[in-house]
């Protein structure tokens, strides 16, 4: 196994990083092998690796387009990879120490309208389509609770709870929190659920404590990339506009319009499952300039 390899086992299962979060460090660590070696990947060998080999990487990567903030992703996967082989006394000195990561520009998260949503969501579709009913609940949990795709996709059958109006869900680092949800959604749920069990091909073993509480035709589990698809298709079609139709936008969305409506920040803080509330303050922002960018019917009156 090379040290990458034992790198990211280490952070697999001796740190708990989550699949994605092993896979991001894959990609990046593999990028910079690949650069390093040119295209001999097997031939690398860490320990020789010099802070200004480094650096050349850094400077393809701006020269090559990379935005500010996808830079400073890839400078942080080589800087902790360092700092492992430093531990494992596989190397003196980290070369990766004296990386400057260069600082993201501020981007204000995109949303949909609260009225998009609600055209999308109060359409017309075929009750007895499984797709049909699954896609827009997709849809509707996302909005309606502001959860991550990869938390949709890992939501279990047993965490949610249509009696109570709740549901828990298992963030980053493992991290669970408990959001609420109103009767509409609770009243999809059962739907959605009466038409998957009422299959045999895509029923839920209640018994099964681990079984998926949202599940494809065949009844095996989401994946990303559909996810992304179903949000994407029914956000174009019911004429939303944003800059990307994506599962995050929801999420952003769902953030944008609680603060709007008049709720805390802390709160939100907890319902998205933020560590630093620093995080969620941004959506301060993107209420202030969705405010700022609507006419005041007053501006137009003659005052003379």
């Amino acid at each position: 196994m090379n040290k990458i390899e034992q790198f990211l086992s280490h952070i697999s299962l001796e740190l708990g990083y989550s699949a994605l979060t092993v896979d991001a460090y894959r990609r990046d660590l593999h990028q910079w092998a690949d650069y390093a070696t040119g295209g001999s990947l097997e031939t690398l060998v860490p320990e020789d690796v010099t802070f200004s080999d480094l650096r050349l990487w850094v400077a393809h990567l701006a020269g090559s387009g990379s935005s500010p903030r996808t830079i400073k992703r890839k400078v942080s996967a080589l800087r902790a990879f360092y700092r492992y082989l430093l531990r494992q006394g596989d190397i003196s000195v980290n070369p990766a120490s004296r990386l400057v990561l260069p600082k993201p520009s501020k981007t204000l998260p995109v949303n949909v309208r609260p009225e998009e949503t609600s055209a999308i969501l109060d359409a017309n579709i075929p009750h007895d389509d499984f797709a049909a009913v699954r896609d827009r609940l997709i849809l509707d949990i996302l909005y309606s609770t502001g959860m991550r795709c990869s938390e949709l996709i890992g939501l279990r059958d047993a965490d949610v709870d249509t009696v109570k109006g709740e549901l828990k869900v298992l963030g980053k680092r493992n991290k669970e929190r408990v959001i609420p949800f109103g009767p509409e959604l609770a009243e999809a749920i059962d739907a959605y659920r009466a038409m998957r069990d009422s299959s045999p091909l895509t029923s839920v073993c209640r018994a099964d404590t681990s079984a998926p509480l949202m599940v494809r035709d065949n009844g095996e589990q989401l994946y990303r990339k559909m996810v992304y698809n179903v949000v994407h298709r029914m956000l174009s079609k019911g004429g939303a506009h944003a800059e990307r139709l994506s599962p995050h936008v929801l999420r952003h969305s769902f953030a944008t319009h609680l603060l709007e409506q008049g709720t805390d920040l802390h709160t939100i803080q907890e319902l998205m499952g933020h560590n630093d509330i620093k995080t969620t303050s941004i959506y301060l922002h993107v209420t202030s300039a969705h405010k700022s960018s609507i006419p005041n019917p007053l501006d137009s009156l003659d005052n003379t």
